[in-house]
C-alpha cells in the first residue's frame, strides 16, 4: 500500500533512527477506519509507537512528521491526501504519536487523564492498518475492550444524543435545503445510531464487536433483533442512497445539499 511503502522510505532516510525497521502502528478512523472512504475524504489517523529507547518520542515524532509531509505533498493534480490526527489522545493539544502503553490507558480509562465517550464512539470505526502482528493483536485487545466495556444505556444516550445536538449546531444547514451528511435523517445521523448500538450491545452480541462498516453492522443489528424487522434494512438502504448523492457530488464538485422533500 501507499502507507507501507511511504513509511519505510521515511523511516529508511531518517537521520536518528536507532533499528532497521521502525515499531510503529498506524490506526484508521473515520471513513477510512470504516473502509467507506469516498472521493475527497480526508484520512482520520492516529499514530502510535512501541518501543522502549530512551528517545522513541523524538524519533518517532520526527518520523510521523516526515511521513505526514509526504502522505500531503501537493503534486501537479492536486493534494495526495488530507491526513487529520485530532482523534488521537487529547486530540490536537496531544502529543503527534504517542506510545502504545499511553494510549492503551487513555481508552480503557485508567489514570486520570482519559478517553470521552465521543472517542470511544470513533473507535467503533478504527482500524488497524499498518505495523506488525504484534502491535495488531495488541490494537485489536484494546478496540475490543472498549466497544465492549460495560455502559448505562441511559447514560450512553444521552451523551451520544448530545454529542450528536453539537456536531448539527456546528453544521448548519439553510432552511428549505437537506444536507446529505448533516441533517436530521441524513448520514451522520445513521453513524451514530450505529455507534450506539455497538456501545451499548457488543458486550452481548459478538457480531457487532467487528468494525463491519455501518451497512453491515446495521444489518447485523436487525438480525439479532435489536432493531425492528425491515428497519436496519432500510437505513442500510437510505446510507448507501446518500453516500452515492455525497461521491456524485463530491466527483462533480457541487454542493451536497438538495431541495428538501
Amino acid at each position: 500500500s501507499i502507507l507501507r511503502v511511504t513509511s519505510r522510505w521515511c523511516w529508511s532516510r531518517l537521520r536518528n533512527r536507532h533499528r532497521d525497521a521502525a515499531q510503529l502502528a498506524v490506526i484508521a478512523y473515520g471513513k477510512l477506519g470504516g473502509m467507506e472512504l469516498g472521493y475527497g475524504s480526508d484520512l482520520d489517523i492516529v499514530f502510535v509507537y512501541e518501543d522502549d529507547d530512551e528517545n522513541a518520542a523524538e524519533i518517532y515524532a520526527t518520523f510521523v512528521r516526515k511521513l505526514i509531509n509526504w502522505l500531503t505533498v501537493k503534486t501537479g493534480e492536486g493534494d495526495l491526501y488530507e491526513i487529520d490526527t485530532a482523534l488521537r489522545p487529547n486530540g490536537n493539544s496531544g502529543l503527534l504519536v504517542t506510545s502504545f502503553e499511553a494510549f492503551a490507558a487513555y481508552q480503557e480509562k485508567r489514570g486520570s487523564n482519559t478517553a470521552w465517550t465521543w472517542e470511544h464512539q470513533a473507535m467503533t470505526r478504527a482500524r488497524f492498518v499498518l505495523g506488525d502482528d504484534t502491535m495488531r493483536a495488541r490494537f485489536d485487545a484494546i478496540r475490543r475492550g472498549v466497544v465492549t466495556a460495560p455502559r448505562d444505556a441511559d447514560k450512553l444516550r444521552e451523551e451520544i444524543v448530545a454529542m450528536r445536538e453539537k456536531v448539527r449546531a456546528a453544521h448548519p444547514v439553510r432552511e428549505g435545503r437537506f444536507d446529505v451528511k448533516h441533517s436530521p435523517g441524513g448520514m451522520v445521523d445513521v453513524e451514530f445510531v450505529v455507534q450506539y448500538l455497538v456501545l451499548s450491545q457488543a458486550a452481548h452480541h459478538e457480531e457487532l464487536v467487528t468494525n463491519a462498516g455501518n451497512i453491515a453492522l446495521l444489518q447485523r443489528a436487525q438480525a439479532a433483533g435489536l432493531l425492528p424487522d425491515g428497519i436496519g434494512t432500510a437505513a442500510a438502504q437510505a446510507y448507501r442512497a446518500l453516500r452515492k448523492v455525497q461521491h456524485h457530488a463530491r466527483l462533480n464538485e457541487e454542493t451536497t445539499q438538495v431541495p428538501a422533500g
